[in-house]
């Protein structure tokens, strides 16, 4: 804590030094990011700047709404007449920033360059289910699946894939062309991206005239860009520290609302000590978030029950709760058979990567496991280390964080579900549960919400038991800007969209 309180005293200082005297664009939004997006082709992007930026330049066949369910996008309204046929009405009179209109051709070859491999993508696995798509006439597309699944319309929606031109290929990565609220200007690697408005847009247009996203990997230099005058904007990109600092400045404004980029400890369920759901739950009562919420994330993170975040019209809070209980962890792990020698019971690696904030987490936690027996060795690596030992099963325990991909209950089977170790999919820990298994399946065969809701609850009650997460907390979205910028408005996914309504005030 004193090393925290250190750093924020000496960016304040350097804060204090610095000029104010750079005048900012009055038509360009300068928008902070931590890095270049890998690819603006929409059927290909997975990183979080390619997503987030290639949500202003294309639109997605649906939206979504504040509670994280599917509202209408290039369509304006669809049926699903049986649960094997979804049928979707696109709005008439939409363009491609070329001038190009947006039909139902558009839309399948969208989707078919991905099914049939014409685009190599990692998206396309979430299609698995679709069998084919027509296109009966310019407006009509209708998607036929093998089997029912009710995540469909959620992965046609807002930052799954977005529309593409007929016949487009791989130059859209360098040349992307879409029909959203902005055009793509440019772009430079590890520089800048550059878009502007589009005043043809179908639906309600920017007011931004150009937002220029300028690449600054460092997270004190991105403070410092803003104290200036030189940025104008970042999201979700300044430690908690350096918003203490920043919101101290008169020309700056800090916005906050809860988020649901949730942040997690996952177990190996294959090693000899962690397989035991006793010792899990011990860990789980052992620990005590409020404290890492308060000092490290300066209040900025609610505590979690669940991988769903609260917006989702799926969570449910309802759950086997693990308060900080130091009594109740010894006394499980007396029951495993794990006494105390010398006050040490065993110890426990955990991997992590290089970031600030997760090493002061870690020796938090390290701190508390101590007091019940374990002893928690920490091993720091750079993230690419990392998340490759993390994808191949080689930890003990990791600390990581879902990052959009809880939004939806298609989670359950992407972490959860017993087919879905790696590499297909996220089940890094090697969890099995055939009664799990089978409700999951049971929820992705229904499209019914009523009937699914009720099954999703039965399974966080479940896993909230077995543990293998200890969910921590959802952080909040933080978005720090200069006050010449209004009409923000940010989403629970902590995305750009607040762009597609923000303004430049006028000097």
């Amino acid at each position: 804590m004193r090393r925290a309180s250190s750093v924020l005293a000496a960016l304040a200082l350097t804060l204090s030094l610095l000029s104010c005297s750079s005048k900012p664009d009055p038509n360009t939004l300068v928008m902070l990011i931590e890095s270049s997006p890998t690819n603006l082709d929409p059927r290909v992007g997975v990183d979080a700047q390619s997503e987030r930026i290639d949500n202003l330049i294309f639109d997605d066949l649906l939206s979504r709404g504040d509670n994280l369910d599917v509202a209408p996008g290039l369509a304006e309204r669809w049926e699903i007449p049986d649960p094997l046929t979804y049928i979707f009405h696109l709005h008439h009179g939409v363009k491609f920033h070329d001038g190009r209109p947006l039909t139902s051709r558009d839309v399948k070859w969208t989707f078919d360059s991905l099914l049939q491999g014409k685009v190599r993508s990692t998206k396309a696995a979430v299609y698995r289910f679709v069998d084919r798509i027509d296109a009966p006439d310019d407006f009509t597309v209708i998607f036929h699946m093998k089997e029912p699944s009710a995540t469909l319309l959620w992965n046609l929606s807002d930052g799954a894939v977005g529309v593409v031109p007929y016949g487009s290929g791989n130059e859209l990565t360098g040349r992307p062309i879409g029909s959203g609220p902005f055009r793509f200007v440019s772009a430079e690697t590890d520089k800048e991206v550059v878009i502007e408005r589009n005043d043809d847009y179908w639906g309600e247009k920017a007011k931004l005239t150009r937002v220029r996203f300028a690449v600054v990997p460092d997270a004190t230099t991105r403070a410092l860009e803003l104290r200036k005058g030189s940025a104008d904007a970042t999201i979700n990109a300044i430690t908690p520290d350096t918003v203490t600092a920043l919101q101290r400045d008169p020309s700056l404004t800090v916005e906050r609302a809860p988020g649901t980029v949730l942040a997690y400890l996952g177990f190996n369920l294959r090693d000899p000590i962690l397989k035991d759901v006793r010792v899990r739950q011990a860990v789980a009562y052992a620990l005590d978030r409020r404290p890492m919420i308060e000092y490290l994330w300066h209040g900025e993170a609610q505590a979690a029950r669940s991988v769903l975040p609260p917006q989702s019209w799926a969570y449910n809070g309802d759950v086997p709760p693990y308060g900080h209980d130091p009594d109740k962890a010894r006394e499980l792990l007396d029951a495993a058979g794990y006494p105390a020698v010398n006050g040490v019971r065993f110890h426990l690696a955990m991997k992590t990567s290089t970031d600030e904030n997760t090493r002061l987490m870690v020796a938090v936690m390290q701190q508390q496991l101590r007091e019940v027996g374990i002893v928690l060795d920490i091993r720091s690596f750079e993230f690419a280390t990392f998340f490759a030992d993390v994808t191949h099963g080689a930890f003990q325990l990791y600390g990581l964080r879902w990052i959009g991909g809880n939004e939806d209950p298609d989670i359950f089977e992407y972490a959860f579900h017993s087919a879905k170790f790696p590499p297909n999919g996220a089940n890094r820990g090697y969890y099995s549960n055939p009664r799990v298994d089978a409700l999951i399946d049971r929820a992705r065969r229904d499209i019914d919400p009523a009937v699914r809701k009720p099954i999703y609850a039965e399974l966080q009650r479940i896993l909230a038991e077995e543990l293998p997460y200890i969910d921590l907390w959802y952080l909040d979205n933080v978005l720090v800007h200069n006050k010449r910028v209004v009409n923000l408005k940010l989403n629970p996914a902590g995305n750009y969209d607040f762009l597609r309504t923000a303004e430049l005030a006028k000097p």
